[in-house]
């Protein structure tokens, strides 16, 4: 060349130098030659894109192996990877011995790799046969460490035996990988298959409970606790010329044997076999050898996990009732979900417990019942332990014929008597309960509900809205055996559904109380199904593979145990599917004179239960009426008082009542408040804004009420028509009442 001239291309160089070029991207599986490599594989000299399987029929099975381990231990430490390997014709002859350096890079996203390299010719002389090669490919021991560190944190994640059998069915050993597996174990005095790998199904027959004393290889292991090595058929027939003929016909070359030994017990045996001679060098055995002890202990952590999540979880579900027969009327669902923690057994509990003196004395029959769900403090076996104990005290006080609050308040004195009685209690083993007890008039859909510490129920009405239910409550069962429980009465109209839950529903996959309630009115909200299918929306939701992309704010927190109870209030014809368009919604809340903030829940419930209505203003005028005709009823009279919002008709059309009652006898007269009076408008505002209002004596007491109309809000016309009377039929407001 001289100066001057232009440099020549560099794949001529390459050329020049007997040195080909090659590139391989895992995720379309091609491989791209140029001319120089595809000779030395002994491929027509042109460039071409050949499959992995068209490159692979040229390169020996063991170096192929050791190639992939070689470009992840390149990927993994950031340098040039170079392997050697073995080229053959069609007839499984080595023809040469090549030498390839090669750059690799990862792609997180399409989970795949990309590798360009050279291919050249070296002059060592050409290996002997496989059975007897040396190692001659790439870096060994690098190639080892690496594959054995990733071996032993995948078979460290495995947390069941299914787990563990396909880590070591996936796993790739360097420079030798088997294309057959089979985990044996020992039951009494006979060997049992575990799992296989590489066979296929009913090959195991021949080897199921097969005797200890039997001439095979695997049985032999089990007794002597030694590993068998046979590296040819040959080896094989004359050791074990008896168990010979079960093994000829899976056409394997060399077998490994190796006992699978934990805490000086053998376990089990493992067997790898291979298509090709193995001749099962100091390298090769150490590899399997500490293989196999990592899957032993593996296999032993999963058999004792599992065993324990067997036992909890019988425990577990022993004490869950079953949710008896069905009942007219009447739909429930349940699912119960252990913690994914720890013992997986917990505190969380649900019961449907008859009642005496229904409808009918036979057991439910359409008689009143009573729903319990509570949890109790922790997630271990006392927790598990105490759960049980206080149920079948919360049924023997429900089946005694007392009302809520009394069933809450001895549970609570009970399970106090049991965790605080002894003055020797650790107090670390103190524990509490929530509860809630919901007592059920099948025949008229009340509802009694005491709740003891507990989350609010919810009520999903016919066609979607969710209303949380605030409902009175005390402290938690066991903290103060003389604590009271208030009860609360709702009504479950026809097609409305009651969730009652325990908070793991709610806080898990980090939520929490408000975050998690939002997911789960949005499940609510959208699910139109059956009951059962609702309730394996719920926990799916929670508990499955989607709420790990929508983890709230506290991503640490422990997983709960879930319990969930559904209670559907048939709609027409008896089915269990909800009401498509309602014609009534309704909402109850008691304000008592000890409870004024009651008055902001009762506003926000109005707003909910309004949700969809046509005019915000009128929404609005609707709470402010409602806010001045509770406070009357607080600041005026001793009474406590009752709201009941109901919301007539179809939507554009509908019509809205709102009844405040107390049993107070005094009614409200009209007012003229001066310019600087601080009361006396309440009046003036409801006929100002409502369509019509006015006030019925109920013998002891009397209903306010007032009226608001959705089409009057949509045309844009004012709110009162006058309608109410002024000689005692007016609403209370501001200070009207005496």
């Amino acid at each position: 060349m001289r100066t001057g001239e232009p440099l020549p291309a560099v794949g001529e160089v390459l050329a020049a130098l007997a040195t080909g070029l090659w590139h391989w991207n895992t995720a379309t599986g091609l491989v791209t030659v140029d001319a120089e490599a595809a000779r030395l594989l002994g491929l027509p000299a042109e460039r071409a894109t050949l499959s992995q399987a068209q490159v692979r029929a040229r390169l020996h099975p063991v170096d192929w192996n050791e190639i992939s381990g070689v470009i992840q231990l390149a990927v993994a430490e950031g340098t040039l990877g170079e392997v050697r390997v073995r080229i053959m014709d069609e007839l499984g002859r080595v023809v040469r011995l090549g030498r390839s350096r090669f750059h690799a890079s990862f792609d997180r996203e399409k989970r795949s790799y990309e590798v360009t390299g050279s291919l050249q010719e070296v002059t060592e002389p050409t290996p002997g046969t496989s059975a007897g090669r040396t190692a001659v490919t790439g870096d060994w021991r690098r190639s080892r460490e690496a594959f054995l560190l990733d071996a032993g944190r995948a078979l460290a994640e495995a947390r069941s035996t299914a787990e563990v059998l396909r880590v070591a069915a996936g796993l790739s050993m360097p420079g030798f990988s088997p294309d057959g597996l089979a985990v044996f174990g020992v039951t009494g005095d006979r060997l049992t298959i575990i799992g296989h790998h590489g066979h296929e199904p009913g090959d195991e027959g021949p080897f199921t409970h097969m005797a200890l004393e039997t001439d095979y290889p695997a049985a032999e292991v089990v007794r002597t606790g030694r590993a068998v090595y046979l590296s040819s058929p040959e080896r094989y027939k004359e050791r074990y010329p008896v168990t010979w003929p079960l093994a000829a016909h899976f056409n394997r070359q060399s077998w490994a044997f190796l006992p699978l030994t934990v805490a000086g017990r053998t376990m089990g045996a493992w067997m790898a076999a291979f298509t090709y001679p193995v001749a099962f060098t100091p390298d090769e055995r150490s590899v399997l050898t500490t293989v196999a002890r990592m899957l032993a202990q593996a296999l032993s952590r999963a058999e004792a996990a599992e065993s324990a999540r067997e036992l909890t979880d019988g425990l577990q579900r022993s004490m869950l009732p079953q949710l008896g027969p069905e009942i007219p009327g009447m739909s429930i669902a349940a699912r119960y979900v252990p913690t994914g923690g720890g013992l997986q057994v917990g505190g969380d509990w649900y019961d449907m417990i008859p009642l005496p003196g229904g409808t009918s004395r036979t057991e439910f029959g359409g008689g009143r019942f009573a729903l319990v769900i509570g949890d109790v403090q922790g997630h271990d076996v006392r927790a598990a332990g105490l759960m049980g104990q206080l149920r079948i005290a919360l049924r023997a006080y429900a089946s005694e014929g007392h009302r809520p609050d009394a069933v809450l308040s001895r549970a609570s004195r009970f399970l106090h008597g049991m965790t605080f009685g002894s003055l020797d209690e650790d107090p670390s083993d103190l524990r509490f309960a929530t509860c809630l007890y919901v007592e059920v008039d099948p025949s008229t859909g009340l509802l009694d509900i005491a709740r003891a510490g507990h989350p609010d129920p919810a009520i999903r009405m016919s066609d979607g809205t969710v209303l949380a239910r605030p409902t009175a409550g005390g402290l938690p069962l066991g903290i103060d055996p003389d604590a009271d429980y208030p009860t609360t009465r709702i009504t479950l109209e026809p097609g409305e559904t009651m969730l009652i839950c325990t908070d793991g529903l709610i806080e898990t996959g980090g939520h929490d109380l408000e975050t998690g309630w939002k997911r789960i009115r949005t499940i609510l909200e959208e699910h139109d199904g059956d009951l059962e299918a609702l309730a394996d929306g719920l926990v799916q939701a929670v508990h499955g593979p989607s709420s790990h992309h929508t983890t709230g704010p506290l991503a640490d927190r422990r997983e709960d145990d879930i319990a969930v109870l559904l209670l559907r209030r048939q709609g027409e014809g008896c089915s269990d599917a909800p009401v498509a368009r309602p014609t009534i919604r309704r909402t109850m809340l008691s304000v008592a004179q000890a409870e004024p903030e009651r008055v902001a829940v009762a506003r926000q419930q109005l707003r909910e239960l309004l949700h969809d209505w046509a005019s915000e203003d009128q929404v609005d005028s609707a709470v402010l009426l409602l806010s001045e005709t509770l406070t009357n009823v607080l600041v005026h009279t001793d009474a406590d008082a009752l709201l009941l919002a109901e919301v007539r008709g179809e939507p554009g059309d509908r019509r809205l009542r709102v009844e405040v009652t107390d049993t107070s006898d005094d009614l409200p007269h009209r007012r003229s408040p001066g310019e600087l009076a601080s009361s006396g408008r309440g009046l003036v505002l409801i006929e100002l804004l409502a369509e019509a209002w006015g006030v019925d004596p109920r013998g002891e007491g009397k209903s306010t009420w007032f009226e608001l109309y959705e089409s009057s809000g949509a045309d844009g016309s004012g709110g009162g028509d006058g309608s109410g009377d002024a000689d005692g039929a007016g609403g209370s407001g501001g200070s009207e009442l005496p």
